[in-house]
């Protein structure tokens, strides 16, 4: 009889499986292992105390892994806070750059090729059309690589001020109209020019490729603006930590397989399950792991780091902008019981788990 759970977790499929035995490279395997031990006593824990109402909690630690879907809240939230320092008083867009499936291969044997490419092609498209405009713009861009059911697609999110900076240095919101960015046929052809130049800079010649590539209608999605400020950054916290498949999804696991729901685009988003095998998932996954290193979430021109040290300061002084305050809105580090006192680790402990002395008063915090 098989051994079932309502509801489940990555994790909770990948401890079901013998990951050594499967087609993983080693750094999959190794980030998949992180994500199966995470929370668990396999990578040990600590017991911290309330310096408020003195509770003790025992709590198993964490794997951090930017893959794992229970490590990225505090995260994805800290990250928001800091994305507020930046804004600009103008309209935001939301532009999406996606490949066609005709470099899904090429994207699982030389990823760090075609995601470097997309992130430069995107920008290169980007750049141009705002300096043939006479602007310095910006762009906030966030990798993904997954469709709903798992499968490979990889797509670029973007965020873009609606101005930038003018040739005298001054800035200029933009004037043409603020229903779009630019040419969303005129940056497909753009992009797909720019992607395919950067490949054959890289090495690939492959002329059919090329020929197969120019014979589509490569897709580049812009949505109209954002209400305002808060509603880009309520809008960024949906993809900025995003991972392939989060927990809330998966509906049931057994031994052998694994059912979750996903969204239906071509069907005008119904919601539908689907069961995988529990090896097929894993397989799915993995194709979303990110090479070492990779980095997913980039920032170009007047959002890029460069300019964060002075230059979008000043601008934000000029245009007399005011900064919120950075304040905590994550329970990390505080107290599950009164929500208010601070935890202080007063122990740590490996896999043999809590010392004895402490396992009779207090009992393991639920991962949440």
């Amino acid at each position: 009889m098989q051994a079932r759970s309502n509801g489940g977790s990555v994790a909770e499929v990948l401890r079901r499986i013998n990951l050594s035995a499967q087609n993983f490279t080693v750094h999959q395997e190794k980030t998949l292992r992180a994500l199966s031990n995470c929370r668990t006593s396999a990578l040990g824990g600590h017991i911290d105390t309330c310096d408020g109402c003195g509770n003790l909690s025992i709590s198993y630690n964490s794997c951090r892994n930017r893959h794992c879907p229970q490590c990225q809240g505090h995260k994805k939230e800290e990250w928001i806070q800091k994305r507020e320092q930046d804004l600009l008083p103008c309209s935001y867009y939301h532009v999406v750059f996606t490949l066609p499936e005709e470099l899904n291969a090429m994207a699982i044997s030389q990823p760090q090729l075609i995601y470097k490419a997309l992130f430069e092609a995107a920008w290169a498209t980007l750049n141009q059309f705002g300096k043939t405009d006479g602007l310095q713009v910006g762009m906030i861009a966030i990798l993904h690589t997954w469709g709903q059911n798992l499968s490979l697609h990889p797509h670029l999110h973007c965020i873009v001020p609606g101005g930038g900076i003018n040739r005298q240095g001054k800035w200029k919101r933009k004037v043409r109209t603020d229903k779009y960015l630019f040419s969303v046929k005129a940056m497909s052809k753009v992009f797909r020019a720019k992607f395919v130049a950067l490949l054959r800079a890289g090495g690939i010649n492959d002329q059919n490729l090329v020929d197969k590539l120019f014979s589509k209608n490569w897709v580049v999605y812009a949505k109209r603006p954002f209400g305002g400020p808060k509603q880009v950054i309520e809008y960024l916290g949906r993809y900025t930590h995003k991972v392939a498949i989060s927990n809330h999804r998966i509906k049931e696991v057994t031994d052998q397989q694994v059912r979750f729901g996903y969204k239906d685009y071509r069907k005008g988003g119904a919601k539908k399950e689907m069961t995988l095998s529990n090896q097929e998932f894993a397989r799915r996954f993995s194709l979303h792991i990110l090479p070492k290193r990779f980095v997913r979430i980039r920032h170009y021109g007047i959002l890029s780091s460069s300019w964060k040290r002075g230059k979008l300061q000043a601008l934000q002084s000029d245009l007399k902008i005011k900064i919120p305050e950075v304040k905590p809105k994550t329970l990390l580090n505080k107290c599950r019981c009164c929500k208010t006192g601070n935890l202080v680790t007063i122990a740590v402990f490996g896999q043999r788990g809590p010392p004895p002395e402490y396992l009779f008063v207090i009992q393991p915090a639920p991962a949440k």
